[in-house]
């Protein structure tokens, strides 16, 4: 993948940081933007991105605090359950718009800069329940966006899955293990959403083939 300099949408979960790590690679500047949306676990968030981000890009994260908009969600990714004797679903979790918000405060972000990339590490997995998160609503938006002005979104991993994200993050040497990526839980992973099962599907299938390589 061919990188060039703009803003990376960074949350300290294994997609986001592996990607920051690609930009390292090759040598590529990037702008990390966190984006406060009210998620339950955006203090955690930001200090496991704080701990995984290349030693050099530490003192340049750039913070938007966009939480308000959520304040009266009932979704389980704003005000957390008690998983000890609640269930939650998938559904539950759904945060109405939050990708179009995501990406579209990271362009009006990246605009100001006078950049014209914006990189999302969304990938391809089994969360494309959701309106705003199949490839689909994203070649719309990226039209848009494209139509209306002069950023782009680009995301890189689009076609992999989290094994693939997972696979080239070790190849980085990326902290992949320090990462944070779960929905349900604003401090521990619950190891039951979405983002924890992919997450740990992908570290399982790794180390299986690593004991196959024995």
């Amino acid at each position: 993948m061919e990188l060039s300099k703009g803003v990376i949408l960074v949350s300290g979960g294994l997609d986001s940081t592996t990607l920051m790590y690609e930009f390292v690679r090759q040598g590529v500047e990037f702008i990390p933007l966190f984006v406060n949306y009210g998620q339950h676990c955006a203090a955690h968030e930001l200090d496991t991105l704080r701990q995984v981000i290349p030693a050099q890009y530490t003192e340049k994260i750039e913070i938007i605090d966009v939480s308000s908009i959520y304040k009266y969600s009932q979704s389980r990714f704003i005000k957390p359950a008690d998983l000890w004797n609640e269930e939650v679903k998938a559904e539950d979790l759904y945060i109405p718009y939050r990708n179009v918000l995501l990406l579209t405060v990271a362009a009006s972000f990246a605009q100001t800069l006078g950049l014209e990339k914006v990189y999302s590490a969304f990938i391809n997995s089994n969360h494309a329940k959701e309106i705003d998160c199949s490839s689909e609503f994203f070649n719309k938006l990226e039209g848009l966006l494209s139509e209306y002005g002069s950023v782009k979104i680009e995301m890189p991993f689009r076609n992999m899955t989290k094994y693939d994200v997972a696979k080239l993050g070790i190849e980085l040497k990326a902290p992949i293990g320090k990462t944070f990526s779960c929905q349900a839980s604003p401090d521990v992973p619950c190891g039951a959403c979405p983002n924890c099962v992919d997450r740990l599907n992908a570290f399982k299938q790794i180390e299986q083939e690593a004991g196959h390589n024995v």
